[in-house]
């Protein structure tokens, strides 16, 4: 395929000079440190946020609701690999060329990027991560989707994406999440499920102490209702001696 527009009248080429021309005012500094969050420091960022969301949905009161918390999460992770394999071939069919190596006055802060441009790999990743997040847990995807946005921002900012690539990204992404997600807990809230159960001494693994206390509660009940029971057929013993 030819590839997308790259001429200097697409607006899609002008906002990558507005956006990348900052790169050009500021200070080394600052360019050193956007150009290193925007290649390895945000999807090191949200796979963190991945593990402390795993943490928390992993101590859910109940074995269920923790079961498919935690296989929300595990999602989120392997829809980012998916959508990355899915990119190859799309790459492959558009064939677009880097902007620095078709637009002359970029400042590019990353050096070395040989494949295509369309889509964004970085871009598609954080999504996936940001959205898959979303489902899981409302409060870390909203932080995950923001870290998201700013990998994209990065990206044109270090001059290796246009703005449509970054946008292709995070379309690509979502779209995978949310289209597999049905299928994805289906298969794998039940294996969460299985794996909860098979802790040291039969204790729950997703649910820990707190999931054995709610267990704990209906022995608790009926056995208090036993000694109830008894000690009420005690006491209408007595009065019956007393009677006689």
């Amino acid at each position: 395929m030819a590839g997308l527009d790259t001429t200097g009248s697409n607006p899609d080429v002008s906002l990558l000079y507005d956006i990348n021309g900052l790169a050009g005012d500021s200070p080394d500094w600052l360019t050193g440190s956007v150009a290193f969050v925007g290649e390895y420091g945000l999807l090191l960022a949200l796979v963190l946020l991945v593990i402390w969301c795993w943490w928390g949905q992993r101590k859910r009161a109940t074995l269920d609701d923790a079961a498919s918390s935690v296989a929300a999460v595990v999602w989120a992770p392997l829809a980012a690999g998916l959508a990355v394999l899915v990119n190859v071939p799309i790459r492959g069919f558009v064939e677009r060329r880097r902007p620095f190596k078709d637009h002359d006055g970029l400042e590019l802060l990353v050096h070395g990027k040989t494949d295509f441009s369309f889509v964004s790999d970085h871009a598609t990743l954080a999504m996936a991560l940001g959205v898959g997040l979303f489902v899981a847990n409302r409060k870390f995807g909203l932080v995950g989707i923001a870290l998201a946005l700013l990998e994209g921002f990065c990206r044109v900012f270090m001059g290796v994406h246009y703005p449509t690539d970054v946008v292709g990204g995070f379309a690509l992404g979502t779209a995978v999440v949310l289209l597999l997600s049905p299928l994805a807990m289906a298969v794998l809230t039940p294996v969460a499920k299985a794996v909860g159960r098979t802790g040291r001494g039969g204790r729950l693994v997703w649910a820990g102490a707190r999931d054995e206390a709610v267990s704990e509660l209906p022995r608790r009940a009926a056995s208090e209702a036993e000694s109830e029971s008894g000690a009420g057929a005690g006491a209408g013993s007595d009065e019956r001696d007393l009677a006689a």
